[in-house]
């Protein structure tokens, strides 16, 4: 095979990438870019192939260029976030993996490998924006988000009344909180409610979710910005200052990258934060809460928790016991979530007929709690003039493939294969984003299929707006 049969692989491999692609040759002459990366920046791939990258990228300033370090200085770059202008004024946010391709000692060509994120960093200077508005308000004004406190945690188990006055008596001291608990067994609420019952009440309480962002973006929105630290960098303040006499939630701590657990740690340690691409230290007087949905033992071993964050952080520790080894809370929480959901959707469904209430005990709950309201919203908005809630009315969710397989085995040829298929698929996904607590990585993950498809499933089947 000539050169230009292997020039026509690697073109079609660089099409069936999500990720952006874009390879420039020793002077920096564009050979490969493929639509991906032309999507994300807005431009053509007419705009780029053929043309030096800093004819195509006039915005970018050589200091900056990933390429320019590659091609002149030998020197990769790892996921570096960059936001700068393309060719026609359009701000863009990636990030970039960059790397010299060397031969016999010669840079011969250079690869960039891009991930959009400009919809992420709008969004994470939207959240401390926002933060910081809320923060700021002097006059009173009727809140807008449910503060949670232990008056609204409903369970009467001998463990699960421990587990409540372990966390009280967590209220009374200013230590750092580590909380073990399933997807939807309550780990924020128990977060607001030592909150609420502290001294702390009265500052603010703000939680960020660690597995939603890169590493850099989560890195700023935890640490603040300081102007000129990179490209569009502005001055602001990061949850760590905006918490400052407050509390902190770490949601999914586990799923933080490693080098800024370690970070993190620092801080926890110190008591201060430098903000990212600052040279001040800023003093911070912030409690800590910490949560994760696996046991913390496996995640150390797994590599994905360090050891001596979690010691730091497991001064205080809760384990929230999942619905399943507390079945007899299912009665007065199925009582709770009518309550509730009645006032909602203007209903009077009060009573659990035995049936409803047998096939309610009987399951196993892999979402919890959560999952469990869900069942009982979904019942009570789809009641019409009902009193009695009966079995009728609930939608079970089907566990495993063997269920499947048996209610497979009941098709009575009334509706289309396909209309039936649906179905069950339908039931498969809704299960999985219960599952993982409306995480659609995660649910993708589980049902072994690409995020995006699950995506387009989910919009198919009306599931993110149940």
């Amino acid at each position: 095979m000539d050169n230009r049969g292997y020039e026509l692989i690697i073109e079609e491999l660089l099409k069936l990438l999500d990720s952006g692609v874009y390879i420039v040759d020793a002077d920096g002459r564009g050979l490969f870019y493929n639509e991906a990366m032309a999507a994300m920046e807005e431009i053509n791939v007419e705009d780029v192939v053929g043309k030096e990258y800093h004819r195509a990228f006039p915005g970018v300033p050589l200091n900056e260029s990933t390429l320019y370090k590659a091609l002149n200085k030998r020197l990769a770059t790892r996921n570096k976030e960059q936001t700068y202008k393309n060719l026609y004024g359009k701000e863009i946010t990636t990030i970039n993996s960059t790397v010299p391709v060397i031969d016999d000692g010669q840079v011969v060509a250079a690869v960039e490998v891009a991930k959009d994120i400009t919809n992420i960093r709008s969004m994470s200077d939207r959240i401390l924006t926002l933060q910081e508005t809320k923060i700021e308000r002097s006059k009173p004004v009727k809140p807008t988000i449910k503060k949670y406190t232990f008056d609204d945690i409903t369970g009467e188990s001998e463990a699960f009344e421990a587990v409540i006055d372990r966390a009280k008596k967590a209220a009374k001291s200013d230590v750092s909180v580590f909380i073990y608990g399933e997807t939807g067994t309550g780990k924020e609420l128990f977060s607001q409610s030592i909150h609420y019952a502290s001294s702390r009440k009265n500052k603010p309480f703000l939680a960020q979710n660690c597995a939603a962002l890169p590493e850099s973006l989560l890195e700023g929105i935890l640490f603040g910005t300081t102007k000129g630290g990179f490209t569009g960098a502005v001055d602001r303040a990061g949850l760590f200052e905006q918490a400052s006499g407050g509390t902190l939630l770490l949601d999914e701590i586990s799923a933080m990258p490693y080098d800024l657990q370690s970070k993190l740690l620092r801080v926890l340690q110190e008591d201060y934060i430098r903000r990212v691409g600052g040279t001040s230290d800023i003093p911070v007087n912030t409690r800590i809460i910490a949560t994760v949905n696996e046991p913390p033992l496996k995640l150390i071993e797994e590599g994905k928790l360090r050891k001596d964050l979690y010691y730091r952080l497991n001064v205080v520790n809760l384990s929230i016991p999942p619905l399943r080894e507390r079945p007899d809370d299912i009665p007065l929480l199925t009582e709770t979530f009518l309550a509730k959901h009645n006032e909602r959707f203007d209903k009077q469904l009060w009573m659990v007929s035995d049936k409803a209430a047998e096939l309610l005990r009987r399951y196993d709950y892999p979402g919890n709690v959560r999952e469990l309201e869900n069942i009982i919203m979904q019942a009570v908005s789809m009641a019409d003039k009902e009193h009695v809630l009966t079995e009728k009315l609930l939608q079970m969710p089907s566990r495993d493939m063997k269920k499947l397989g048996a209610d497979a085995e009941r098709w009575d040829g009334s509706t289309s294969l396909d209309r039936y298929l649906a179905e069950l698929e339908k039931e498969l996904i809704r299960e999985a984003m219960i599952k993982e607590g409306g995480n659609i990585t995660k649910a993708a993950a589980s049902l072994k299929i690409k995020r995006q498809t699950l995506q387009h499933k989910l919009k198919k089947y009306g599931i993110q707006d149940d």
